[in-house]
């Protein structure tokens, strides 16, 4: 049950082009944001190709999420949470339930479903080891900027005690 290496999505936008998108979905008037947040079709999307690009079955999918969620989980949910046909028939739509997407993409290796939900509210998903180095290079601005706070209360200090 080992996975292949990780692909690197070529369609992803930069993080430049994300801010500047989002910046202007914000400053647009409320009547034009209207349904930018429904997502239902992009995450029934993205649980797909999540699926699709694992290992494992659909059945092993289940349950290896039964097991993370402590509750049981079957193949046939999954199927509910992305087919489009119940819609097609009159039937009413099945959306996975928050609770269960950290589950789903521990188990499919993709983060693209959470990531899908953190963009509509402006945030990033980032593994691990790429959100210690964003915190780090935070971390290192915010010394910077203190860094010369403290130069200009040194030189403040040296001017005063040069003026007595």
């Amino acid at each position: 049950m080992s996975k292949s290496s990780k692909k690197i999505d070529t369609k992803q936008i930069s993080i430049l082009d994300f801010l500047q998108s989002l910046t202007e979905t914000q400053s647009k008037p409320a009547c034009e944001n209207k349904g930018r947040f429904s997502v239902a079709g992009q995450l029934r999307d993205a649980i797909r190709s999540s699926i699709k690009q694992c290992d494992l079955s659909r059945h092993q999918i289940a349950g290896e999420m039964s097991h993370l969620c402590d509750e049981t989980i079957t193949k046939e949910q999954i199927d509910s949470w992305t087919r489009e046909s119940d819609e097609l028939n009159g039937h009413p739509r099945r959306h996975i339930p928050a609770e269960y997407l950290p589950a789903l993409c521990q188990v499919t290796g993709s983060n693209e479903p959470l990531a899908i939900m953190g963009k509509m509210v402006g945030l990033f998903v980032l593994p691990g080891p790429e959100a210690l180095r964003a915190e780090i290079q935070r971390l290192d601005e915010e010394s910077k900027k203190l860094m010369a706070q403290k130069k200009k209360r040194m030189m403040f200090l040296k001017e005063m005690e040069g003026d007595s």
